[in-house]
């Protein structure tokens, strides 16, 4: 009966808390969206600098632009991510052809089109792909394997991670981009062998929060192995059916999404800035 009594009472406080949770907001002005978008993909680009995500020119981070859903904005190429602000950055088409709405820095990245394109092109479902090349990120994709089930973190990614090894030079044509779009899938993250991470969701925070944690799980990872290697044992995984049931909440898209909204508002603490529509803009 304790049991019972517990099981009763930890599901009405499971509901308490869903109904509490804050929820993504909702826009009737495709012109607001479209301004609080540029302004969380440009928090985002700074995010990624702050966690020391920026790598020279390499990186970037796509947002589907909701008036124009077979165009998207994007970071330009050279531009500091810690600079970023709605402002700077560009609203590209499907032919890689910068609109009228892009800021004034108008030079774009070729990399960030061929895959950002192919993805945005292959995948309905995606508002934010997010790419860089974050230090454990890119040492993992070495190895070319997916991440092992050792922690509740890692379960975020079970049966939900693509792992591209067709590396062949900086992504410079759409066969690259097109390769890259299909060894992604249905899955909302890819490691790129030989590259870095990709991550692609439904919603700016959610993608940002699941590249920061895909980050930490190849460090976390790389760290256990080592240790693992270094006592001649080996890491212990979580078995199949209790990964499969962790990654339905950890691994959840609105998981992301409300994990990945506190990132957003520490910055905006931090910064003493956040959205406000302004109808002119």
């Amino acid at each position: 009966m304790a049991n019972g009594v517990s099981s009763e009472v930890a599901s009405k406080v499971l509901e308490r808390m869903r109904s509490s949770l804050p929820t993504p907001p909702q826009f009737s002005d495709k012109l607001e969206e479209r301004a609080y978008l540029k302004f969380r993909l440009a928090q985002a680009l700074r995010i990624f600098a702050k966690r020391g995500y920026d790598e020279g020119v390499a990186g970037h981070i796509t947002v589907r632009d909701p008036i124009r859903p077979n165009c998207f904005w994007v970071n330009p190429l050279a531009f500091h991510f810690k600079l970023i602000q709605p402002s700077d950055l560009l609203l590209v088409d499907a032919e890689g052809n910068i609109l009228e709405e892009s800021g004034p820095y108008r030079v774009l990245n070729l990399a960030a089109f061929m895959i950002h394109s192919r993805i945005h092109e292959a995948r309905p479902d995606v508002i934010c792909a997010a790419h860089s090349h974050s230090l454990y990120g890119k040492v993992f994709a070495a190895l070319g394997i997916p991440v092992d089930m050792i922690s509740q973190d890692s379960c975020a990614y079970y049966n939900d991670l693509a792992i591209y090894t067709q590396y062949r030079g900086v992504v410079q044509d759409e066969e690259e981009g097109t390769a890259i779009a299909k060894a992604l899938g249905s899955y909302k993250a890819a490691i790129l062998q030989n590259h870095g991470l990709l991550v692609a969701t439904d919603s700016v925070e959610a993608s940002i929060y699941f590249y920061i944690t895909l980050e930490k799980v190849c460090q976390a990872q790389l760290m256990a192995d080592a240790a693992a290697a270094a006592r001649n044992v080996s890491t212990v995984k979580i078995p199949d059916n209790q990964a499969a049931e962790t990654a339905k909440i950890v691994g959840a898209l609105r998981t992301g999404w409300l994990a990945g909204s506190m990132e957003f508002k520490l910055l905006e603490s931090e910064e003493g800035v956040s959205f406000k529509y302004e109808p002119s803009q």
